[in-house]
């Protein structure tokens, strides 16, 4: 435990000292929202019927630009290789800058959805089950993210290799967390939606630290 604090403290002094990188997903995220209005019009209900799919395919695009970086820094200055030296198991490495990457860019999605909800006129009753179906699936982002951030560690133009790995891996949480507001918006039944994505992310959660760990095995040996 420990250690892990000690990583954890590492992780969050190196996302601050970084706070461009959050910045930068967070305008992101907005400005691609916001282009939407602009480029359909001003319809209410066509903007409201669209809103939950737009939202969280910005939210999926914004949070892969800071995955490529999630191990790249310690890569290259010879961090990495003296965290493996440490007495403590790369799984643990690999989940604590999950969950580092998932506080600093998922949650930061999840809290400023409300705002862009309103610019996509949704209504006030599903904007909470926005923040709900992003907190429950952002998580699955960053743990994907990690695995494939860790498979092209090293390699040349890696941000689209990266892109071409994840991106379909991403889109099943992209159905269900879709699904489950529009299914509310009709007035269908959304436990099975949530369900299923809870899901998605309780099993990357099981996989993504062990993956990821054998991933940046190979990466140190080559």
């Amino acid at each position: 435990m420990r250690h892990f604090l000690a990583l954890l403290r590492r992780e969050f002094s190196m996302a601050f000292r970084q706070g461009m990188d959050t910045f930068m997903v967070i305008a992101f995220f907005i400005l691609a929202v916001v282009l939407f209005p602009f480029g359909i019009g001003p319809e209410a209900n066509i903007l409201s019927r669209i809103g939950p799919g737009v939202i969280w395919v910005a939210a999926l695009l914004a949070s892969m630009l800071s995955l490529e970086r999630l191990f790249q820094t310690d890569y290259e200055d010879g961090s990495l290789e003296l965290l493996f030296l440490q007495p403590m198991s790369v799984e643990l490495l690999v989940l604590t800058k999950i969950i580092v990457h998932w506080l600093t860019t998922g949650l930061a999605l999840a809290l400023a959805s409300p705002l862009l909800a309103v610019l996509m006129s949704m209504e006030t009753d599903n904007m909470g089950l926005l923040v709900l179906t992003l907190l429950i699936g952002t998580p699955a982002l960053s743990l994907i993210g990690a695995i494939g951030a860790a498979l092209v560690l090293g390699s040349r133009r890696g941000g689209v290799l990266l892109s071409l790995l994840i991106l379909p891996l991403y889109i099943p949480l992209l159905i269900f967390g879709v699904g489950a507001i529009d299914a509310a918006m009709n007035g269908l039944p959304i436990k099975s939606h949530l369900l299923i994505l809870g899901s998605l992310t309780t099993a990357t959660l099981a996989l993504a630290p062990w993956a990821g760990a054998s991933a940046l095995r190979m990466a140190i040996k080559n």
